[in-house]
């Protein structure tokens, strides 16, 4: 199945490309009312009930997504095929956050900061009216390195490992379920709404995280070995720590190594920084400019490349053997 999984991903992304996602969260809202629905019939308050409510919220599909593969399979590679582009194309790709990016990269391009401080707001709901341009910066490269990883290499990676296991898109599913599990189990809910399980929140980040080890540590080497390798490695082992959680904090100090920039003073405010550092220590690297926003987008792509061609030479392997 590793020969499939080069083509699946390429069609996906070139579809995504030309036909992008519309904007108004369509998918994010089926989730929702599937999370809410799941949530809403299971859970009873238990710790118990909050291992039930996630196994079917996020193991369910999962499974049925590895079910359907299995069976179209079993009667036609093409129909297979068709259904695994498709559900990495609801999971994977770069518009689902770039054009948040977008705009803020053209706010400062165009020098006006107070929209690119109102776009970062938009983006993820913080309040950036107070923070210094450097800041500001290093804000915008923390949330499109992070949201990289979540929409599009830890997507990525634990649909080839899965699918070469013969799943087709589980990989893709237990990770982009597992990770909205977190964020929509965590929002601030209304008043009159149903309470949500005090227990799904830690529990639903733990998993999530043990998820996430493997795929954030090879989004981390790719980083590493399309830009300043030397730094980015020196990075990863001295300042990982910096942050709270150590899945993004590899992630984020392999990319402030890869890129020359300080990415430090912005952990205080967009990632929680570990009680054990202190915001004010040195961090490596330039103080975050404009420019480096483009640099961010050229590390990327360059990685999805190098990821690409990786698995494209594994695929060539797999039909000479």
């Amino acid at each position: 199945m590793i020969a499939m999984s080069f083509f699946v991903v390429l069609l996906a992304l070139l579809v995504e490309q030309v036909k992008p996602l519309p904007r108004d969260g369509a998918v994010s809202s089926v989730l929702s009312n599937w999370f809410d629905l799941v949530g809403h019939n299971l859970d009873a308050g238990k710790p118990m009930h909050a291992w039930l409510v996630w196994l079917v919220a996020v193991l369910g599909p999962t499974l049925a997504g590895a079910g359907v593969h299995l069976l179209l399979a079993a009667h036609s590679l093409m129909l297979a095929f068709v259904f695994d582009v498709i559900v990495l194309y609801l999971t994977l790709g770069f518009r689902q956050f770039s054009h948040h990016f977008t705009d803020i990269r053209r706010a400062f391009d165009r020098g006006d900061d107070m929209q690119a401080r109102q776009a970062l707001g938009r983006w993820k709901g913080v309040d950036a009216s107070g923070l210094p341009r450097a800041d500001l910066v290093a804000q915008v490269i923390v949330h499109a390195l992070l949201a990289a990883h979540r929409h599009v290499f830890g997507v990525f990676f634990c649909f080839v490992i899965l699918s070469a296991l013969g799943l087709g898109p589980a990989g893709a599913l237990l990770y982009s379920l597992s990770s909205f599990a977190v964020e929509h189990w965590s929002r601030v809910r209304p008043a009159g709404s149903t309470p949500v399980n005090g227990a799904l929140v830690p529990q639903s980040t733990r998993l999530f995280s043990w998820i996430n080890h493997v795929p954030a540590r090879l989004t981390a080497s790719g980083f590493a070995a399309v830009g300043n390798f030397e730094d980015a490695i020196a990075c990863w082992r001295r300042d990982c720590g910096r942050w709270a959680d150590p899945n993004d904090g590899v992630i984020l100090a392999t990319a402030s190594g890869a890129l020359d920039v300080q990415l430090g003073p912005a952990v205080a405010a967009a990632a929680a920084l570990d009680d054990r550092h202190d915001a004010s220590e040195a961090a490596p690297g330039m103080a975050p400019t404009a420019r480096h926003l483009h640099s961010v987008v050229g590390l990327v792509w360059r990685s999805v490349v190098l990821w690409m061609v990786l698995v494209a030479l594994l695929t060539l392997a797999n039909v000479l053997g």
